[in-house]
């Protein structure tokens, strides 16, 4: 899955640098800045409110911030997996990228993106991703799943031979 109009957002100055590297890996990501802290292509007021709003709006999330301020905000929306966007914790110095949400929906695979570009590995946790390669219920450009339904099942077959 290719994820687009990626939200970098950064609420203390010492992750815009890496937002703006990530800004150059990722075509057509937007710096989001908290007002009167970071230069940005966008600036809100409101952290969570931020967050909240662009995860409503199906936003792809990579905050360069604290993984933590991730999940609180945005764990009262938390519902349909499957539709929620990808959202990701990347440390400000770039030193770690974290899938948190939608590993299998877009998170992986950018986190694989960002890590590179970065130079450090992506902390990927999903049992298919680590023993197989790749997620069945998000496989690579140009592969689509007959069966959505039955990749859960499939998978776990796989991880238990």
């Amino acid at each position: 899955m290719v994820v687009k109009n990626i939200a970098l957002v950064v609420v203390t100055p010492a992750g815009l640098e890496t937002a703006r590297t990530l800004r150059q890996a990722l075509p057509g990501a937007v710096i989001h800045g908290l007002a009167g802290r970071v230069e940005a292509d966008e600036v809100f007021s409101e952290t969570v409110a931020h967050l909240r709003g662009l995860f409503a709006a199906g936003t792809p999330i990579v905050g360069l911030c604290a993984a933590g301020i991730l999940i609180r905000a945005l764990a009262p929306l938390l519902g349909d997996k499957h539709a929620e966007p990808p959202v990701l914790a990347v440390a400000v110095d770039g030193s770690s990228v974290v899938p948190l949400l939608g590993g299998h929906h877009g998170a992986n695979t950018l986190a694989r993106r960002i890590a590179q570009s970065l130079s450090v590995a992506p902390a990927l946790t999903t049992a298919g991703d680590l023993a197989l390669g790749v997620a069945l219920d998000d496989p690579p450009a140009g592969w689509r799943v007959a069966n959505p339904a039955a990749a859960k099942s499939v998978t776990a077959a796989l991880l238990a031979e």
